[in-house]
C-alpha cells in the first residue's frame, strides 16, 4: 500500500509539474521583475565594444505565446549585464542592406513562417525580388562577419531556403507532442553550457526534429535530447541535438531550440546560458566552435 501512495504521489507530481510548465500567460511586469532578478549581473566575457542587437519576433505561421516573454528576457539579459543593447523591431525592412548593417547581433525570436511557402520574407511582402534580396541580406551580413541567434522556432523562418538552412545548421522537421525533455550536455566544461555545472537540463518543451543541413553536423553540439524517453519518437541511433553554435564564414551562429514554454526561462543557469550564447554570436566570448566530427 505504501508503494502504491508513493507512486501515486509520484505521478500526482509529475502532473503538477507538466501543467505548470506547459500553462500559457501574459507578460506582467511581476514575471519581468523575477527574470531581472535572476538574469546575470555581468557578462561571462568582457564585451570589447557597444554591441548594438536587433530583436525581431515576427510570426506569419504558428503563433508561439512564448514569444513576447522571450522578447522580454532578451531585453532584459542585454540591459542588466551591459552585453548589449537590446532594439526592439516588426519592420521587415530592417534586413534591408543599408539599415541591418549596424547591428552587430541579429536575434530570431521564434519566426514561423507560414506553411504554404515558409518563407517569412515573401509572407511579409508578397514580393519574390525584395523577399530574395532580404535573405541575401540576411545571410552576406551574417558571413560578413555579425552574429545569429535563432531561438525555438525561429529556425522555420526560411525552412525551405537550403542557404538560410546551412547558415543556421540545419531545417525545422517536426517535432512529436509537448513532454518532458531531458537536455544532456555534450561537453559540461564548454564555456557557454559551462552554467549548468554538469547537470542536465530537465523542462517541458516540443522536442524538435531537424534535417538538411542537420544531417551534416557542421556545428559544435551544446545540448542533446535523451530520445530513450521521448514519446512519439522511434530512436534510431541518431543523436538529436537541440542547441549549437556555428561559423558562418565570417560570423558566429548560436541556435537555441529550449523553449516552447516561458516557464523554462525562470531558471538562472538558461539564462546565462543564453547570454554566454550571445556573447559568443557577438564575438566577445571566445571558445571552441569546431565543426563536430563525424563518428
Amino acid at each position: 500500500m505504501k508503494k502504491l501512495t508513493l507512486l501515486v504521489s509520484i505521478l500526482i507530481a509529475t502532473s503538477i509539474v507538466t501543467n505548470a510548465g506547459t500553462k500559457p500567460f501574459k507578460v506582467t511586469p511581476e514575471w519581468t521583475a523575477k527574470i531581472e532578478k535572476i538574469a546575470p549581473e555581468k557578462p561571462a566575457a568582457k564585451v570589447k565594444k557597444e554591441r548594438k542587437a536587433l530583436i525581431f519576433s515576427v510570426m506569419t505561421g504558428y503563433k508561439h505565446w512564448v514569444t513576447p516573454h522571450t522578447a522580454e528576457l532578451l531585453k532584459v539579459l542585454g540591459n542588466k549585464s551591459g552585453a548589449y543593447e537590446a532594439v526592439e523591431s516588426d519592420d521587415v525592412n530592417m534586413f534591408a542592406p543599408e539599415n541591418i548593417k549596424q547591428f552587430d547581433i541579429i536575434i530570431l525570436n521564434n519566426n514561423c513562417s507560414d506553411r504554404k511557402k515558409r518563407d517569412m520574407f515573401w509572407d511579409i511582402t508578397k514580393d519574390e525580388k525584395k523577399a530574395a534580396m532580404l535573405e541575401k541580406s540576411l545571410i552576406d551580413h551574417i558571413g560578413g562577419g555579425a552574429g545569429l541567434v535563432s531561438i525555438h522556432g525561429a529556425i522555420t523562418m526560411q525552412n525551405n531556403s537550403m542557404e538560410f538552412s546551412k547558415m543556421v545548421g540545419g531545417s525545422f522537421d517536426r517535432h512529436p507532442k509537448q513532454q518532458e525533455v531531458i537536455c544532456k550536455l555534450v561537453n559540461p566544461d564548454h564555456p557557454i553550457i559551462k552554467p549548468f555545472k554538469g547537470q542536465t537540463f530537465v523542462h517541458v518543451d516540443e522536442p524538435y526534429l531537424f534535417k538538411n543541413a542537420y544531417n551534416d553536423m557542421n556545428f559544435l553540439p551544446l545540448m542533446e535530447m535523451d530520445v530513450s524517453k521521448l514519446q512519439g519518437y522511434k530512436d534510431n541511433g541518431i543523436k538529436r541535438y537541440v542547441a549549437w553554435i556555428k561559423k558562418h564564414k565570417k560570423g558566429r551562429v548560436f541556435y537555441c531550440s529550449p523553449s516552447h514554454n516561458a516557464q523554462s526561462f525562470e531558471n538562472p543557469e538558461m539564462l546565462q546560458f543564453i547570454l554566454n550564447g550571445i556573447q559568443y554570436a557577438a564575438g566577445d566570448l571566445k571558445c571552441d566552435d569546431s565543426p563536430l566530427k563525424q563518428e
